[in-house]
């Protein structure tokens, strides 16, 4: 299975100052062609702002460690293009979304992953998206075993 990631679980798993970090550690070790995580330009990029400007790593130190991930056998990544924008400036009006949470269901949802894995509340509160032939659950890793 395929399961997306939000930008506030990456940092949970990367980094182990957060209270989350517990709960998530083992996420990018327990990876196989079976359990493959995605992320998308806007995940990796909020993830690389909250660990530089948020966490005050090391600029070098979070630009290694994501491109890292992005090496990983068994992390997909998602480029965007206008039809993701496009979809997710529909998904922003009908569901109340700011733009870059929009941009994470849009690219997730057009590349047909069924879960993301999001701390954000928003998120959980929707519970789930649909977009024509494709739906997308939100769960919080943290409330459940992964």
């Amino acid at each position: 299975m395929m399961v997306g990631l939000d930008a506030n679980v990456i940092c949970y798993a990367v980094d182990s100052s957060y209270p989350e970090h517990e709960k998530v550690a083992d996420l990018f070790l327990n990876l196989s062609s079976e359990n493959v995580v995605a992320m998308n330009p806007t995940t990796l990029h909020e993830a690389y702002h909250t660990l530089v400007f948020g966490q005050k790593w090391v600029p070098e130190d979070a630009a290694k460690r994501l491109k890292l991930l992005l090496l990983h056998p068994y992390v997909a990544f998602f480029n965007q293009t206008k039809k993701h924008c496009n979809l997710a400036l529909t998904l922003s009006v009908q569901h109340s979304l700011g733009g870059r949470d929009a941009l994470i269901v849009a690219n997730f949802l057009a590349n047909k992953v069924p879960v993301i894995y999001t701390h954000d509340d928003e998120f959980l509160k929707l519970k789930r998206i649909t977009w024509k032939n494709s739906q997308i659950t939100f769960q919080d890793p943290l409330t459940k075993s992964i």
